[in-house]
């Protein structure tokens, strides 16, 4: 699917590989054959071969040697350079294909992607739906794709349509992307992200503007809503995850998984970013503390994923008396894992004559509702 892509932006990066491989092409070929030439030419028992072993330099030689990969460097280089502005995937498009340019008056579609351990979870604001593992859009549709992750990095890639973009928890990337065809394709992570990791497919369905009309007002008659307890449950680890419809979303959900404050209690990203740019406070901001750990959640709740290496390893999944792979046993070693008194600044994380001192106080001390 990826050489045979049903999407205009997909199309062009095909075009790209193609086009960039035959350049290079122009130089390896010959080298190969000049190669297998000369190597039986002047072989040792060939004595019709000229022998020049006073021969050093001919500057015909030298201009061909290093005109054609000059020239083929500067071609590849201004193919990719105006692809990489062409092809940004936060430019929104300019055309529906190559023979067709993008209407004036066309309307997006907005579809706000979530990756989870380990499914996708897809958000339709306009129409008020949601998805899990079936992505829909209809042909000819400009679609703006909004990505994040409510746990680790991943990718959203979809071959037939666009190129692969991240994932990442408390950000938030891009991705504007057409489908010309109707078609059932493949969409996965393309970034490894734990043991459910391949498994963590879904379907994108191409369908015409009357079916996908359709399709919405099924999923509204026979789905459930979404509210953020419903995504709480949603969001813990699970592998091959069926097909969910969601009728109805609580408004704000989706700010709230990007700014990772979907649990009562936390502080969201924009809370916080707003916070720094006042410049803080003072040693208040310790009141503040239990609302900006996110890391251990899932531990502390008991629905922390598996170790990378369960099953295959035969331990079992990881928990707070299961030491990591390579670590000594707590027999030997029963200082390890232990709490530490401050910073460590082999960890990376303390800054040299960094204070000892809490956070800077938080303006927003309320809890989410």
């Amino acid at each position: 699917m990826l050489m045979n892509p049903s999407g205009d932006v997909a199309i062009q990066q095909r075009n790209l590989i193609i086009m960039s491989t035959v350049l290079m092409l122009l130089i390896i070929v010959p080298v190969i054959v000049l190669t297998l030439v000369f190597a039986r030419r002047y072989r040792a028992d060939n004595k019709d071969a000229v022998y020049d072993p006073d021969w050093h330099h001919s500057t015909q030689l030298e201009v061909v040697i290093w005109s054609a990969p000059l020239a083929i460097i500067i071609a590849l280089g201004a193919i990719t350079w105006l692809a990489t502005h062409t092809l940004d995937p936060y430019r929104p498009l300019t055309r529906l294909d190559a023979s067709r340019p993008l209407p004036p008056d066309v309307k997006h579609l907005d579809i706000q992607v979530v990756a989870l351990d380990w499914k996708w979870l897809f958000f339709y604001p306009e129409q008020g739906i949601a998805t899990v593992n079936e992505l829909v859009a209809p042909v000819d549709v400009p679609v703006s794709f909004k990505i994040t992750s409510a746990t680790v990095m991943n990718s959203f890639f979809i071959p037939a349509l666009a190129g692969q973009v991240y994932a990442m928890a408390g950000m938030q990337t891009q991705l504007h992307a057409v489908i010309n065809r109707e078609g059932v394709y493949n969409g996965f992570s393309a970034n490894y992200s734990g043991a459910g990791f391949s498994r963590m497919n879904f379907a994108f369905h191409g369908m015409s503007q009357q079916g996908f009309d359709q399709w919405v007002a099924k999923v509204k008659e026979g789905g459930k809503p979404l509210d953020r307890a419903g995504y709480l449950e949603l969001e813990k680890p699970s592998e091959r995850t069926p097909v969910q419809h969601f009728a109805s979303v609580e408004n704000g959900l989706y700010d709230a998984v990007l700014n990772m404050c979907v649990t009562p209690g936390k502080m969201c990203m924009s809370e916080m970013h707003h916070i720094d740019a006042m410049g803080g406070a003072g040693l208040e901001s310790h009141g503040n503390r239990e609302r900006l750990q996110y890391d251990n959640l899932r531990m502390q709740e008991g629905h922390e994923a598996p170790g990378a290496t369960y099953p295959a390893s035969g331990r079992a999944p990881r928990d707070n008396d299961v030491q990591p792979e390579g670590m000594s046993p707590k027999s030997n070693a029963p200082e390890t894992n232990q709490p530490q008194p401050g910073p460590d600044a082999h960890q990376g994380h303390a800054m040299p004559n960094a204070p000892d001192g809490s956070a800077p106080a938080q303006l927003n001390n309320k809890t989410n509702e």
